[in-house]
């Protein structure tokens, strides 16, 4: 196994968990979880995320990377008024609605026929905002950035996959150093604390239904896109059953949905990974082991990560995700035909702008297809007005007036000379037939 391996899975790892954990903990705390039951919560994620993405990339061959909804967490962040058991119960209708998305293939039908273009304008769309992060953190603390983009910056021509690696030493030094982050003494298990669900109509239609459209079409859509951009399509079936299956084990615990990864995807499915695709599959089982430790000791890793400034996991995410996004925008402009419906469907993407409640991926990607669709109608039509107007063209005797001269050995019909006319060769052919 290459070293690359190991270090974009933990990439994607710290990236991943440190970078919106505290979206998980502001819907803990919104639905009264002390911190007792937000850590059970946190811990179930984890298992579930390890267990869905080493069963996936095993099965597949592909770097199936999976984490828990964070606009979902977003979501139930919002939603007050309601306790831990009335959203466990919400949580676990939404894991029974994407098991049950497992047995149609819709979703994976549809994703199948998304043109390159625009899956790579989706997949670069998605990490810009996260890049763009690496020029604000100069603002905020200038030392800490600077540090981990030279340490970057100084391997990143000689090994790509120990550049980032570098970065994140340097920033956790700087961090624990200068800025007082630390994990604290001592070592502290994780355990889980059941949740018996409630379930009640209002629950169902403020948090359950909401979290299953929001996780479907701002989780799992974008995660597909990644993987198709990246040239990876496995069978949406296996994928919604997993974690469909996890997320109803989760909400026993109070943990909410699971589905696939779209940033964290992004960093093992390129060729910083490995540079054969067919072994990038092993990121995926790196990663799931990566998360089992993580679900061990999570009371320890928690007090750490929560100590340690933005800026850290800023830059980190934006070192780790400027080559897919680079590599996305390379894809997308070396495209043949009109590039627009990417183009469109990158700058919706990335404009991270919401509507009805659906994050900007799938906005992005309902304009790509549209324009996508209405250049294929245009031309569509256009090719139909061109062939009618060849038919109009045509002279009484069959000779087309805008064709080209065709050359005698080419007039030649069941070996008579060149100079019989198709006016007599055609009688002959009708006579011979009947």
């Amino acid at each position: 196994m290459k070293t690359s391996i190991i270090t974009s899975a933990f990439v994607a790892l710290v990236v991943g968990f440190g970078g919106s954990v505290a979206i998980v903990i502001a819907a803990a705390q919104s639905v009264g979880a002390d911190q007792t039951q937000t850590l059970s919560w946190l811990t179930a994620l984890c298992l579930g995320m390890m267990g869905t993405s080493a069963l996936l990339s095993y099965i597949h061959k592909a770097p199936m990377i999976t984490a828990w909804s964070t606009p979902g967490a977003a979501l139930i962040a919002t939603a007050h008024g309601y306790g831990l058991p009335e959203a466990a119960g919400a949580f676990l209708i939404c894991g029974v609605l994407i098991l049950a998305t497992g047995f149609f293939d819709v979703l994976g039908a549809a994703v199948r026929r998304i043109p390159t273009a625009i899956a790579t304008g989706i997949l670069a769309g998605v990490l810009f905002p996260f890049v763009v992060k690496l020029v604000t953190g100069f603002h905020a603390d200038p030392v800490l950035s600077i540090g981990m983009i030279g340490a970057f910056l100084l391997l990143r021509g000689s090994s790509p996959s120990w550049a980032v690696i570098a970065a994140l030493v340097v920033g956790l030094a700087v961090s624990c150093i200068l800025r007082g982050g630390s994990f604290g003494a001592g070592l502290e298990l994780s355990i889980l604390k059941p949740v018996p669900p409630e379930f009640t109509m209002q629950s169902i239609l403020a948090i359950a239904l909401p979290l299953y459209l929001v996780t479907m079409a701002s989780q799992n859509l974008p995660g597909l896109a990644v993987l198709r951009a990246s040239g990876y399509m496995p069978t949406t079936r296996s994928i919604f059953s997993s974690t469909g299956i996890a997320s109803i084990l989760g909400a026993l615990f109070g943990a909410h949905s699971i589905g696939m990864a779209a940033i964290t995807a992004s960093i093992c499915v390129g060729p910083d990974s490995h540079p054969n695709p067919a072994k990038r599959w092993q990121a995926g089982i790196v990663y799931a082991l990566g998360y089992g430790v993580v679900a061990l000791l999570l009371p320890t890793i928690y007090r750490g990560l929560i100590s340690m400034p933005p800026t850290f996991f800023f830059t980190l995410a934006g070192l780790a995700l400027i080559s897919p996004m680079s590599l996305a925008l390379k894809t997308l402009l070396s495209e043949e035909g009109d590039v627009l419906p990417g183009m469109m469907a990158f700058v919706v993407t990335a404009s991270g702008a919401s509507f009805l409640g659906i994050g900007s991926a799938f906005w992005g990607l309902a304009l790509g297809v549209l324009l996508y669709l209405g250049n294929a109608f245009s031309n569509g039509v256009l090719t139909h007005l061109f062939q009618s107007e060849n038919i109009r063209s045509l002279t009484r005797d069959g000779t087309d007036t805008n064709a080209a001269p065709i050359p005698p050995d080419a007039r030649k019909y069941n070996g008579m000379p060149a100079d019989i006319s198709a006016s007599h060769a055609a009688p002959q052919a009708l006579k011979e037939n009947s």
